[in-house]
């Protein structure tokens, strides 16, 4: 399996970051809070950019990639903390017509996410997939929502919806979400780095910079071990996904799954402690990337349950 990047996908990867570097900078994303997380404008200019349609075919105006490059653009997306329901749009397209569109797991307790923002609602359960008009909800705002960028809502059951799709294609859609998650979440754990890294750089105690000490060099080697060991883990998804004749793409997606949360969750506290006491404030952005980092681990199948599908293929 050949992890290295084609000229075409690193083109594509670096124009994903200069977009997020234009359109999505830290201050920018910070004022959604706001905005609930999600700004049409905003919005529109990722769709125009292609990163709904991505692996739509070009006959249907799509851009005709795959899955490994679908993670190129999600891990950018996760490097600039671009808020919102980017997997489930980016999953959707296509099927719905909607700008905007979240998705849940119907066995789950429910609770959705930037829910006044939504044109859909797609549940996801063993039958398929259906369509949920998101005024149909009898739902309550949680008002300390973990990430400030992601609100929430509770709601009491899930209508049943419009039939979209099968079972066949629900797996597809858990299998395709949970490595576009990882991906995010590997963009956490490389974003969560360079920022512990510029911080031990600049900051100095003792007349030295803390990075020349060695307990924190220890702190920012782990993290790059994590960051790197996690990339390995969602390249071989997004290529598996495309090919399933190299491996398992179930065993690979939830591999990743669990790599790229353990590096994001791991990273964002260790960017804190490098941070010091004040890490732990607001004016530090490892706290919005370790808030994320949560929120995203259970999105399209907890820890454990990709633990147990990995223990299930041994």
């Amino acid at each position: 399996m050949d992890f290295e990047l084609s000229a075409d996908q690193q083109a594509l990867q670096e124009g994903v970051r200069k977009l997020c570097e234009g359109r999505f900078p830290m201050a920018r994303v910070r004022a959604l809070v706001d905005a609930g997380g999600v700004d049409r404008a905003l919005w529109g200019e990722l769709a125009e950019a292609g990163v709904f349609s991505l692996r739509l075919p070009e006959r249907d105006g799509g851009v005709g990639l795959g899955h490994a490059e679908a993670v190129l653009v999600f891990e950018e997306l996760g490097r600039a903390l671009v808020p919102g329901p980017l997997a489930g749009t980016h999953l959707a397209a296509g099927l719905v017509d909607a700008a905007v569109v979240g998705v849940v797991e119907r066995e789950r307790e429910v609770v959705i996410g930037h829910l006044d923002a939504l044109d859909i609602v797609v549940a996801i359960d063993d039958a398929g997939l259906w369509a949920i008009e998101p005024s149909t909800f009898d739902a309550e705002p949680i008002a300390d929502p973990l990430d400030p960028l992601t609100p929430v809502h509770r709601v009491d059951g899930l209508p049943r919806g419009a039939p979209l799709a099968d079972a066949e294609e629900a797996a597809r859609w858990r299998r395709a979400g949970a490595a576009l998650v990882a991906a995010q979440m590997l963009g956490f754990a490389e974003a969560t780095t360079d920022l512990a890294v510029a911080y031990a750089k600049e900051r100095q105690q003792f007349d030295r910079p803390i990075g020349s000490f060695q307990a924190v060099k220890h702190l920012l080697a782990d993290m790059v071990v994590r960051a790197e060991v996690a990339r390995a883990a969602v390249y071989a998804a997004g290529v598996t996904l495309d090919d399933p004749l190299v491996g398992d793409a179930a065993r690979a997606v939830a591999t990743a799954k669990l790599m790229a949360g353990e590096a994001a969750r791991q990273n964002g506290k260790a960017c804190v402690q490098v941070h010091g006491g004040m890490g732990f404030t607001w004016e530090v952005d490892a706290h919005l990337y370790l808030k994320r980092a949560w929120v995203l681990d259970a999105a399209f199948g907890s820890v454990d349950d990709h633990a147990l599908a990995i223990a299930d293929r041994l």
